[in-house]
């Protein structure tokens, strides 16, 4: 259950269709299923599910696949898929094993194997921005392709420019108008990691660095091109850990949606957040 569940829940008893014991029966089912009384967890025995997280961030649990068995995954997509929400439930850094069980149990789920993520049943939230992801080259793809799935199923209009890193600068600068189309840019880059720099230096909008494992013995499996990002010379460039396109894509949905929000209220002449 998310907030617009909440707030429609509400609308309704406020109008009359729907009885106050109605309603505390659909939020008991909810928010506050599982564990103990009002807890908003439901205990799985080996994994502690959030139920209530749509409801104080907006965003559902996201299971993160790495180190589960396939069975314990299909398991958390398959409860989270239970709770009353509209929204798409989602899994990231899926093995093989568990992108070949996601796929057999939820024929109709969404599934990208070279971001190793996977989203299952309902729709993703409306009223996101623009997400652009760009990468410097394309053996940071997958990292790439998992911020942009993410972005995407959280909300916001996503596109990705590939292979456009610093060896090469024309390259970047012949796309600079989709740059700055953008609402906010997640940019992904190993080796030296200087795009994002580069990037902050030709367009306003925020840019969040993601450094990837890819380079060669000097990169320190990601940790140059993390240093150098974190230096970097480009004003408002934030930066995600290694490898973290989901955080970068999660940080991106939620900055967008605000704004989005913010101008949906305006237009409506209405107070910041009546849109939410």
């Amino acid at each position: 259950m998310d907030r617009d569940e909440v707030r429609a829940l509400l609308q309704r008893v406020s109008a009359g269709t729907e009885t106050a014991e109605e309603a505390l029966r659909t939020l008991v089912r909810g928010p506050l299923a599982g564990g103990a009384a009002g807890s908003g967890v439901k205990d799985l025995g080996f994994a502690r599910l959030d139920t209530h997280r749509a409801l104080r961030t907006g965003d559902p649990e996201v299971v993160y696949g790495a180190g589960k068995t396939a069975g314990q995954t299909v398991a958390l997509l398959t409860e989270l898929a239970r709770q009353p929400s509209g929204r798409s439930v989602l899994a990231t850094r899926l093995p093989d094993a568990s992108l070949d069980a996601v796929a057999a149990a939820f024929p109709a789920a969404r599934v990208d194997r070279e971001a190793r993520c996977a989203a299952v049943g309902g729709e993703p939230p409306e009223r996101g921005g623009r997400v652009l992801v760009v990468s410097a080259g394309t053996s940071d793809e997958p990292v790439a392709r998992e911020a942009a799935f993410v972005a995407a199923e959280f909300g916001c209009a996503t596109g990705i420019v590939r292979d456009v890193g610093v060896a090469g600068l024309h390259r970047l600068l012949a796309v600079r108008d989709e740059l700055d189309d953008a609402d906010c840019l997640i940019v992904v880059a190993g080796m030296d990691g200087a795009l994002p720099s580069v990037v902050a230096g030709l367009v306003g909008s925020p840019v969040l660095a993601v450094p990837t494992s890819v380079g060669y013995g000097a990169s320190f499996g990601g940790v140059a091109p993390l240093l150098t990002m974190l230096n970097s010379c480009g004003p408002g460039v934030l930066v995600s850990n290694i490898d973290n396109g989901f955080g970068a894509a999660v940080a991106a949905a939620r900055m967008t949606r605000r704004r989005a929000m913010r101008t949906a209220c305006a237009e409506a002449d209405l107070p910041v957040g009546a849109a939410s």
